[in-house]
């Protein structure tokens, strides 16, 4: 009966930590949406109340659909969110499969070299990296953004898709050579179907923070034709007046692509997470 008590008052602890943790991480979010829906004096006045007939406005969407930029830079956080996903997933994946199936020299520091990607920020090199754009003629370019964040996507996707790969039964791989299968075949048709979950969870984690990244648009994409959602909310920020309803409603839209593709991957998400806990 007393490991039982126990047992239950460790998961009761758990659970409020996980709960607590929650709130905390919501909290913000939640605080952004309902004042997007509000007035300017209700913001200020009373910021935690949600909107009733008297203070609901919705001025700040209104200003910012009719900026007339914002559905670009809502095109361009899209199109190098995609594309950078897309380039992850699919070199990830192949540098996953060449690390986990082959074994060949330098494999092993290979694996090592990747994991200083995940260690070390790439932000570290943005000067360097900001030299190799104006060489290329690649600043202010939606390519530059792809590049830089598919190498920084690059080290996480190898390191989680290569140890799923592992857990790949040889059996099942050999079968497919004893049939004939190519080794593209083996990959595209048995390796990739049983590590979607952690495809989707390398997606995620890949998205999130490209599409709330405000460094790398600020210094190699500043211009108007290739600004992102993040860099085009700071137009409603002034020196000396700030527009916080267009602000909050900008920010509220940003939001929804991440809540979307949680929303839609979110078992898959959980899968991959859980089946890399117990690895």
């Amino acid at each position: 009966m007393s490991k039982a008590r126990t047992s239950y008052g460790r998961m009761a602890l758990v659970h409020i930590a996980l709960i607590a943790y929650t709130l905390v991480a919501v909290f913000p979010v939640f605080l952004t949406l309902i004042n997007s829906f509000k007035n300017r004096n209700a913001i200020f006045r009373n910021p935690m109340q949600l909107p009733t007939p008297e203070t609901f406005d919705l001025v700040g969407y209104a200003t910012v659909l009719g900026q007339g930029d914002f559905a670009t830079y809502f095109q361009n956080s899209l199109i190098v969110t995609v594309v950078s996903i897309v380039l992850v997933l699919v070199f990830g994946a192949m540098s996953a499969f060449a690390l986990s199936e082959y074994r060949f020299r330098g494999n092993t520091l290979m694996g090592l070299y990747l994991a200083l990607g995940i260690m070390i920020p790439i932000r570290l090199g943005t000067v360097a990296i900001l030299q190799g754009m104006v060489a290329t003629g690649l600043v202010n370019t939606l390519t530059a953004l792809i590049l830089v964040y598919t190498a920084q996507g690059l080290p996480l996707a190898v390191f989680i898709l290569s140890e799923f790969m592992r857990t790949v039964s040889d059996d099942l791989k050999n079968a497919g050579r004893i049939d004939g299968l190519s080794e593209y075949s083996i990959f595209f048709r048995l390796v990739l179907p049983l590590v979607r979950p952690a495809m989707a969870t390398v997606a995620v984690f890949t998205m999130i923070p490209i599409w709330n990244d405000l460094w790398f648009p600020l210094i190699l994409a500043p211009s108007e034709a290739t600004k992102t959602v993040t860099l085009g909310s700071q137009i409603f920020i002034g020196q000396f007046v700030t527009n916080w309803n267009a602000v909050l409603a900008a920010l509220s839209l940003a939001i929804l692509p991440v809540l979307v593709l949680y929303l839609a991957f979110s078992r898959q998400l959980i899968r991959g997470i859980t089946s890399g806990a117990v690895k």
